[in-house]
């Protein structure tokens, strides 16, 4: 019976999946697989019980054969044969003063091809190197350039919690990690704290932003306010450890709420009739079309409308003053005049102005 395959071409490398096949295949053992770059030995990282559920039947292909001791053999080889591409890549690299840094090198299991990881800061142009590499190995080279979250995965590193970086351990593939995630774990803003080897986000935000989300759909909103049993209260944080809910009274005083207890404060809360008083209508005085102490309205004249009716305003005549929102108005200074205004009968005429300055006679005046 055929089974499914869990195959790694790397020990930090992604899993792929093939059939075994008419071969007994257990897990450990190493086999050949036919790829699109040719001839690869795979080594067998699990047997599942299941196929992974975005794999159709057709893309699962079937191994080519078992790996037996003289294709171990050549894998040595090929390790060897890597150190050595490795070694020589560097110093071609510092010779031609390239800016780039050569991270590993993957030899193929029938040596058809050779591939380069290194990282840079930006475009590089490699065409003097590639020549060199061929002229040396005689086989088809590629430079491929990576990102440094997959240069520590191939170097591992150990984290800020002292243990092997997940990268290097289990991770295949990277998911996306912004800065909200360590915004919504109350975590310090600090790049050292946040950062790992590579100098970008710690994967681990991103493993435990789901039960922040799952938390932060419980509880309310930080920095609202809300009216509860308590009175109205302002939402100051939240503790996903404790589950609980820090809230800030009318009266100044801080108090954590668990969210039981948090669902029983809210639940508790007034109702708006209850929060508002009712105002009964009380008749007005008589003779200021107020209602009369029956409850019935005071019939309006023939021709007349009624007195209680509002008055329009014509171009803003007879119009009530707005009430101010910000209080009562200051009232507006007024300055005296100035005394150089020629509208102010103060001011010393031009001849009994002091000063050097000559007295010009006006035209028409004797």
């Amino acid at each position: 019976m055929s089974q499914t395959l869990g195959l790694k071409f790397r020990d930090f490398g992604q899993i792929y999946y093939f059939s075994s096949g008419p071969y007994v295949v257990r897990a450990g053992d190493f086999v050949l697989v036919k790829t699109d770059q040719g001839l690869g030995m795979a080594r067998v990282a699990d047997i599942p019980d299941d196929p992974p559920k975005e794999l159709s039947p057709e893309d699962i292909k079937p191994i080519y054969r078992l790996a037996n001791e003289d294709d171990l053999a050549v894998g040595e080889e090929n390790a060897v044969l890597a150190r050595e591409a490795f070694l020589y890549c560097r110093e071609c690299i510092r010779n031609r003063d390239l800016d780039m840094k050569l991270v590993d090198v993957e030899v193929f299991h029938d040596r058809g091809k050779i591939i380069f990881y290194f990282t840079a800061p930006g475009r590089i142009d490699f065409r003097e190197l590639v020549k060199d590499l061929v002229k040396n190995y005689h086989t088809r080279i590629e430079l491929r350039q990576i990102g440094v979250r997959h240069e520590t995965q191939m170097l591992g590193a150990i984290g800020n919690c002292g243990q092997i970086c997940c990268c290097r351990r289990f991770m295949r593939k990277f998911a996306p990690v912004t800065i909200k995630m360590a915004k919504e774990q109350n975590l310090f803003l600090n790049p050292a704290k946040i950062s790992g080897m590579c100098g970008r986000l710690l994967c681990c935000l991103n493993f435990e932003q789901g039960n922040y989300d799952e938390f932060q759909r419980k509880c309310p909103k930080i920095g609202k306010r809300l009216n509860t049993s308590l009175g109205t209260v302002k939402i100051l944080r939240t503790n996903l450890f404790r589950e609980t809910v820090s809230v800030l009274t009318e009266g100044g005083e801080e108090k954590e709420l668990t969210l039981e207890e948090w669902q029983d404060v809210l639940a508790g809360a007034p109702t708006e009739s209850q929060a508002q008083p009712h105002t009964e209508d009380r008749p007005g005085p008589r003779g200021e079309g107020g209602p009369s102490p029956s409850g019935d309205m005071p019939p309006a004249e023939a021709g007349q409308a009624p007195t209680n009716a509002p008055a329009r305003a014509k171009n803003g005549q007879g119009r009530e003053p707005r009430p101010d929102p910000r209080g009562r108005r200051p009232q507006k200074k007024r300055f005296a005049p100035r005394r150089d205004d020629p509208k102010t009968p103060s001011r010393p005429a031009p001849e009994q102005r002091p000063g050097p300055r000559k007295n010009k006679t006006r035209e028409g005046s004797e």
